[in-house]
């Protein structure tokens, strides 16, 4: 039986929603004519956000899009020139919040765009004081705090790219990514808090070697940490260093943004993003599915290393809201959203679940929109947040895409009514559709979820790797991108997701490819083989199994906490399990799929390619 629709928009929603004003703006008297007339025409629809977003452009481009090269390598405002870096300051809001901040032990920031403005200056002219420019690589190691808006967009008014890191990293997984960037730099702190406990940011770079510069904000008042001559560099210092501040004239296709997710098979790939890209669709979907505008105050529950993290600054900033940033443990986020009067709060169904259990003893009646992504819902969970958070009151604009899609395919927006678990509909021009294996469109039943026609936000390609950039996403069905997700459409037009349908596990919302999970597993001298796996777990979403093939003395607990020393503590197995063999192909591919199944008691299919069926029984 399908869902009910629990919430409808009122005509007051409908009609303060930046949605309906890109409406007027193109002439249009309802969504579903925009969303058509869009997936067949992206220039079109491009174009009339690029004027409502009004970028301030150092030269016009010529062609709002370009796929003479094919669909996979879309070109956008070609000949175009645009800084985003410039561009966050556009609308001339010195007196307005750009960031407001909270962290777990109370301290208090806000900073004005004017205060923020001086800050990016002062960040970029310390940058090229050390030698750092156009087209360099920078790390970005840091909780989400005043100084790390202004570092991303520091490096983006001189031309640098930034590369956004996960602070629960290990060095492994941040010298992996350093590593393959050539990364000239990297921004980290001191240390920070998280449930009372301090921990120590630097250490892990430090940790992680290599020859780059760390420059090193005080996020905990009084917490030392050795600095090494001739490397080194405060926070203080380098706002001090005497370099030139004024934008880069930088090309709109010229890299922003490198942000490493990991897949299936091999190291984790680095997803390559433009100036006009990425913002242009963080701003576009905040704008018309979140309703953010002028002042709004929204404030998402994210880690700059998660797409989420650089989404919200470039969108926020974009749009003249007001970014509210809470850096600590989630545990008191009903009270730190009443304290910031936050208009639109999104959050992840772990969150959710994790906070289920607590009453709501704040006002929380400054919020208007209550927003989620991540991972699939739970009904259970999804209806706690609407009923017992928005009070029934509210929509919940579930949000599902990608790092690789600087956003979303799919989304509720304020002028749709809502299902629980469910999305309204696409983003606004997101070509999407469900197909069969054949890639024909599926009128019902679930399918593989895919878009049909470029969008400015796409990624750029992987960095150093075209082939496996189109070997993932667009040689399934060639001319349609595929997403690894599965979907269906309902009876009333509705979309949901079903989960991925490659292997790549997501814990919390953090994704991580089981190919580095083993890599790391199989580095312990004892280990001789390793397959990972995620399994479905109630709070989580899924959780970590590993099964290991023993060549000498190891225990549970030694590889739990390579894996976690490795690539931060969130990432540690639940369990690891050791057995005689991994179920192979003939050609040797580990079969996780099979893995998987056997796990859950799952039907194995077909296993007549393998070369060792009978160990499947070790891992039931």
């Amino acid at each position: 039986m399908p869902e009910a629709i629990v919430w409808r928009p009122d005509t007051d929603t409908i009609a303060r929603a930046e949605l309906t004003k890109f409406l007027r703006q193109v002439g249009m008297a309802t969504f579903a004519e925009l969303q058509d007339r869009a997936a067949a025409d992206p220039a079109w629809f491009t174009e009339h956000v690029l004027r409502f977003l009004d970028l301030p452009w150092d030269r016009p481009y010529s062609q709002v899009m370009d796929s003479s090269r094919g669909i996979e390598w879309t070109r956008w405002c070609v000949d175009g020139e645009l800084n985003i870096g410039t561009a966050c300051f556009a609308k001339g809001l010195d007196r307005q919040p750009a960031v407001a901040w909270e962290g777990e032990e109370g301290t208090q920031r806000s900073w004005s765009y004017k205060a923020l403005r001086v800050a990016v200056k002062r960040c970029a002219s310390g940058l090229r004081a050390l030698g750092i420019g156009k087209g360099d690589a920078v790390g970005v190691h840091l909780p989400m705090m005043p100084e790390t808006v202004a570092v991303m967009v520091a490096l983006a008014r001189i031309g640098a790219v930034a590369v956004p890191l996960f602070t629960g990293f290990g060095p492994s997984a941040v010298a992996a990514r350093l590593q393959d960037v050539g990364a000239k730099a990297v921004f980290t702190c001191n240390a920070y808090p998280r449930r009372g406990k301090s921990i120590p940011a630097k250490a892990t770079i430090d940790a992680a070697g290599g020859d780059w510069k760390v420059i090193v904000v005080e996020r905990l008042e009084g917490y030392a940490v050795p600095m090494t001559a001739g490397r080194d560099i405060s926070w203080d210092a380098l706002c001090h260093m005497d370099g030139s501040s004024e934008p880069e004239r930088t090309s709109a296709e010229d890299p922003l943004l490198l942000i490493y997710t990991s897949g299936t098979t091999g190291a984790p790939k680095g997803i390559l993003h433009t100036h006009c890209g990425f913002p242009v669709k963080s701003a576009q979907d905040m704008a018309f599915n979140m309703d953010v505008g002028l002042a709004t105050r929204i404030s998402w529950v994210t880690d700059i290393g998660w797409m989420m993290g650089p989404w919200l600054i470039y969108g926020t900033l974009l749009l003249g809201g007001t970014m509210v940033l809470f850096d600590g443990a989630p545990d008191h986020l009903w009270a730190f959203a009443s304290r910031q009067g936050v208009e639109v709060l999104g959050v992840s169904p772990t969150l959710v679940r994790m906070l289920s259990s607590e009453p709501i003893l704040y006002d929380l009646s400054r919020i208007r929109i209550l927003a989620s992504t991540g991972e699939p819902w739970t009904r259970d969970a999804w209806m706690w947040l609407f009923e017992k958070v928005g009070g029934g009151r509210l929509p919940i604009i579930n949000y599902s895409g990608g790092t690789e899609i600087s956003g979303g395919i799919l989304c509720s927006n304020p002028l749709l009514p809502v299902k629980p678990c469910a999305f309204s509909a696409p983003c606004p021009g997101m070509a999407a559709d469900v197909v069969d294996e054949q890639g024909k469109s599926l009128p019902q039943g679930v399918g593989e979820l895919v878009i049909r026609q470029p969008w400015i936000g796409m990624a750029r390609g992987f960095y150093k790797n075209p082939e496996r950039f189109l070997e993932t996403y667009w040689s399934t069905f060639p001319g349609l991108w595929r997403h690894g997700d599965f979907a269906e459409v309902d009876a009333d037009g509705f979309w949901f997701i079903h989960g991925r349908s490659d292997d790549t596990i997501k814990i919390a919302g953090k994704r991580v490819g089981p190919a580095e999970v083993e890599t790391i597993v199989m580095s312990h001298a004892a280990v001789s083989e390793a397959a990972a796996i995620g399994v479905p777990d109630d709070r989580k979403g899924n959780e970590l199994i590993v099964y290991c093939v023993r060549r000498g003395e190891v225990t549970e607990a030694e590889v739990q906490d390579l894996v976690a020393r490795e690539l931060g503590k969130p990432l540690r197995p639940r369990e690891v399990r050791f057995v005689s063999g991994l179920p192979k192909t003939r050609n040797g591919k580990v079969m996780r799929r099979l893995v998987r199944a056997a796990r859950l008691g799952e039907p194995w299919g077909d296993v007549s390619n393998l070369e060792n069926p009978q160990v499947l029984k070790e891992f039931s």
